[in-house]
């Protein structure tokens, strides 16, 4: 296998140059296909009559599908070739894209959905794959930061773009704008890779693999879904779930291991710094994602933001972090990974310092530099981490790698939108209740307030107006205490990336070679 790869030599400039078009257009779909979706529930549950609980289950059914089949792009690469693997992917995910626009019900754009999310999931790990076996080792760094200006455009301009389809045109549009960019995707990686195929072996199919891997996977996404409405552990159906979840994650941890011919290649993490920059890359994800989800919420929720206006603040940090992917791409070589990863992890930690101190009077200019800090801190972390990660990982592995890698940080992605949402609810509720201890006819301003208030509006509507004041405030709060959590996270971080080179300086890494 070692001689197969060997004879896949860089492609020529300017075949780079359109592979890495080609390739970067998937990525963007399939980034863009998460985030627009969000965006337009609102108008899908209307117009297929169902209510906005069960709308989210579009989201649901993309994101389960999704994490089951991430883990097993390494298994599917072996047993089909990387090549035909992704070209597939593209095709079937166009195919899913249109179907999804033309379903006529909740259920059937449901089950759509997760036909879409299941065949997209060898995408984005292959893209990685397939531009690092284009471009010379010296310039692993330019490929990666291909991949990534891309993937990181998409979260940006999703919601921006999936808010003005669905207003201007209607949301199963949001759906038949992939079907171009995934037809052009298609032919030319066809065209181009098709050449570059990588060797097929047909291994015994791990059908015991699989089904821990959908039991446990499916019960997680599922409980970190409900955990929010049904007050978590309260509620004995999450708690069902969490223990499928655990039960099945364990033994399946078990099984992958010794199982001679695995669906998941597990044994992966016993390379030092695969393991460790997994671990740095799953816990980075959790307040950015975090953070992500929160401040629109926040803005729109809390300081009357528009969902246009809050939008735009949003992309300020998306806008940093495309402009800067190509400035990171040439200095990572030059500065060295750990290094350029540690001034990010700074970067993000500045970001939230200045997080802590907000208040609902502060004006747009006051949100705009956390978010572009946090864009450049964003862009400064993920390509160094994910370089380390593939440190050592034999040629005939990167596509399990990249798997594992993208399977992590879908997770992180789950566990860190449930964690902020609900930090930020019992924060908020902590926060409200001590500030309405405060509205007592003993304090003075509070009475005073409360009686002009009430002079304005008259009594009822002037403690409504208190109230929305506390409420507004009480969030805020919350806001800044998760923002102390999530500097937390990331000064836990930089500690893992200086453990990462005294362990890799104990071990003898292995050489990027097959076995």
């Amino acid at each position: 296998m070692a001689a197969a790869d060997a004879t896949h030599p860089p492609l020529p400039a300017g075949e780079r140059l359109i592979a890495t078009l080609a390739v970067s257009l998937a990525i963007f779909m399939y980034g863009l296909d998460m985030a627009v979706a969000n965006v337009s529930i609102p108008a899908i549950a209307g117009d297929l009559g169902g209510s906005l609980s069960q709308g989210t289950w579009v989201i649901t059914a993309y994101a389960v599908a999704n994490a089951i089949v991430i883990p097993l792009t390494g298994w599917l690469t072996t047993r089909f070739g990387q090549v035909r693997l992704f070209v597939a992917s593209v095709l079937l995910f166009t195919l899913a894209s249109a179907l999804c626009g033309l379903s006529t019900s909740l259920e059937m754009l449901v089950f759509f959905r997760g036909v879409q999310g299941f065949v997209a999931g060898p995408m984005n790990p292959l893209s990685m794959a397939l531009l690092l076996s284009a471009y010379p080792p010296r310039q692993a760094a330019v490929a990666m930061a291909a991949s990534m200006m891309t993937g990181m455009m998409s979260p940006a301009l999703g919601p921006i773009l999936g808010g003005w389809i669905t207003d201007n045109l209607s949301w199963p549009w949001i759906f038949y704008i992939n079907i171009p960019v995934g037809l052009f995707a298609a032919a030319v990686s066809w065209r181009i890779f098709r050449r570059r195929e990588t060797p097929r072996v047909r291994q015994p199919v791990d059908y015991v693999g699989l089904a821990l891997l959908v039991t446990w996977v499916g019960a997680l996404q599922i409980m970190l879904d409900l955990g929010r409405e049904r007050s978590w552990f309260e509620s004995p159906l999450v708690v069902a779930l969490g223990l499928v979840a655990l039960a099945g994650f364990l033994f399946f941890l078990v099984w992958e291991w010794y199982e001679a011919h695995p669906a998941v290649e597990l044994r992966l993490f016993k390379i030092p710094s695969f393991a460790v920059s997994i671990c740095i890359l799953a816990v980075v994800n959790v307040p950015y994602f975090g953070n992500v989800v929160l401040t629109p919420l926040w803005l729109q929720g809390s300081l009357g933001y528009t969902a246009t206006l809050s939008g735009f603040v949003v992309m300020g940090g998306g806008l940093a972090m495309f402009f800067f992917q190509p400035v990171v791409g040439k200095l990572v070589p030059r500065l060295g990974s750990r290094e350029f990863a540690t001034l990010g992890l700074v970067i993000l930690i500045v970001a939230c310092y200045l997080r802590i101190g907000f208040t609902p009077d502060l004006t747009t200019g006051d949100l705009i530099l956390p978010q572009v800090l946090q864009g450049l801190g964003t862009a400064a972390i993920f390509m160094p981490i994910v370089l380390l990660s593939l440190n050592g990982v034999p040629q005939s592995k990167v596509a399990s790698a990249s798997g594992l890698n993208a399977f992590a940080r879908i997770l992180a992605t789950g566990t860190g939108t449930s964690i902020a949402t609900s930090l930020w609810d019992q924060r908020t509720i902590h926060h409200h209740a001590i500030l309405s201890e405060r509205i007592n006819p003993y304090n003075a301003d509070a009475a005073a307030a409360l009686g002009d208030l009430t002079r304005q509006f008259g009594a009822e509507d002037g403690l409504r107006s208190i109230d929305r004041l506390i409420t507004s405030q009480a969030q805020t709060m919350a806001i800044n205490d998760y923002n102390v959590f999530a500097l937390v996270l990331f000064a836990l971080c930089i500690v893992l990336i200086w453990s990462l080179r005294r362990q890799a300086a104990a071990t003898h890494p292995v050489p990027a070679g097959d076995h």
